[in-house]
């Protein structure tokens, strides 16, 4: 169960065509119809598209009983202008692979071209293509699906590239390795005023100017403890960009960040009171709404223990250092109903970081994340 020259070659090759054809999160239709065509020859023996939007699970089952292993990888990329100049570079004004998307789907690709030639001894795996990651959306759209109950693993793992790590090493540690996160949207709505009669409005400027600073202060905690908590303003707009009037309408937004799920729920209490406060003194209406929701993302011991086995077998260096990270990521969905984990892969310590516009996916991680994933699966399967 290994890639030989060829595969490699044809895998790049392939990565390096979605590099240049990226669709951002929701839109992935034509990434989902590449992934189906370049699996197809590799007859799986089911393959499910359109989950959670436009994911594909494809399905290599060795008609033996044992246990379901989910591997998955994401097909969005970013609003993001590419400024490197790589020959593949993209070819979508705005939108690039800034995150590494398309070498992870390469990765799991591997595994079909290996699973195509030689299914497991026992069980099932399930190369799981989800969409819309950055936004939060696709995994719980993913899981949600009354589809993915045929597909339900019993592990489900996982990896990203991490600039800033010695290439071909690996970052992995039990429990939180991505914190939870949503982003928190306030409106507040008043009544407009001629600027030279400002007394006969209700202006929000007064809420806007307490709100900001008294939701940053909601944060607080060390990072290393589960009370850890974070608010970060991350926008703000107050009326019409004109002199005549004064405002009558606001909107802030903020990022509220925590380890665990339950001190997120309490940080959403905390801030939604604060924002119902600060609007009644000014006389205000408001309304609150949730966007781009993460939940904490956890590493069950079991799950990543079998990461850890393939590893030391593969000859690859591993430690958890700088773990978890703020960064949310939303593969915690798939650990609610299955033993996960998640591992990072270094990309290299000077490498560009993830999102910058000069970033390329290094495509000698391809063979290093697909020999991982193909031991480990050997390791529980047989």
């Amino acid at each position: 169960m290994q890639l030989t020259n060829s595969d490699i070659a044809d895998l790049t090759k392939w990565r390096q065509k979605l590099h240049r054809q990226p669709e951002i999160s929701n839109e992935e239709e034509k990434t989902a119809l590449e992934v189906v065509s370049f699996l197809t020859p590799t007859e799986p023996d089911e393959i499910l598209t359109g989950l959670g939007g436009h994911g594909v699970a494809a399905v290599y089952d060795s008609g033996k009983p044992g246990p379901t292993l989910l591997f998955r990888s994401e097909l969005d990329a970013l609003p993001i202008e590419e400024l490197g100049n790589v020959p593949h570079k993209s070819e979508i004004p705005g939108k690039s692979h800034m995150c590494g998307h398309d070498g992870h789907t390469a990765i799991l690709a591997a595994l079909g071209r290996v699973f195509g030639r030689e299914r497991p001894a026992s069980g099932r795996v399930v190369l799981m293509f989800q969409p819309a990651e950055e936004t939060g959306d696709g995994a719980a759209g993913v899981v949600a699906d009354p589809r993915y109950g045929t597909i339900l693993p019993n592990f489900a793992f996982s990896l990203h590239n991490l600039p800033g790590v010695p290439f071909g090493q690996v970052r992995i540690r039990d429990g939180v390795v991505n914190c939870a996160s949503r982003g928190m949207r306030i409106e507040l709505t008043g009544k407009t005023a001629h600027s030279s009669m400002p007394e006969t409005g209700i202006s929000p400027m007064q809420a806007v100017a307490d709100l900001m600073p008294a939701l940053a202060a909601l944060g607080g905690g060390r990072f290393d403890e589960d009370g850890f908590a974070m608010v970060t303003v991350t926008h703000a707009t107050m009326g019409e960009a004109v002199f005549g009037i004064a405002p009558g309408h606001a909107e802030i937004r903020a990022t509220l960040r925590t380890r665990l799920d339950g001190r997120m729920a309490a940080l959403c209490e905390q801030a939604e009171a604060l924002a119902k406060g600060t609007a009644e003194r000014s006389g205000l209406g408001l309304k609150i709404d949730y966007h781009e929701i993460f939940v904490a993302s956890l590493n069950a011991p079991q799950a990543a223990d079998h990461l850890r086995r393939a590893m030391d077998d593969e000859g690859i260096a591993h430690d958890d250092k700088d773990l978890p990270m703020r960064a949310s990521e939303d593969f915690g969905a798939f650990g609610q109903r299955a033993k996960s984990a998640m591992m990072f892969l270094g990309a290299g310590e000077t490498y560009p970081q993830l999102h910058n516009p000069d970033y390329d996916f290094p495509d000698d991680l391809i063979p290093i994340g697909a020999r991982i994933f193909l031991r480990a699966a050997k390791n529980i399967l047989g």
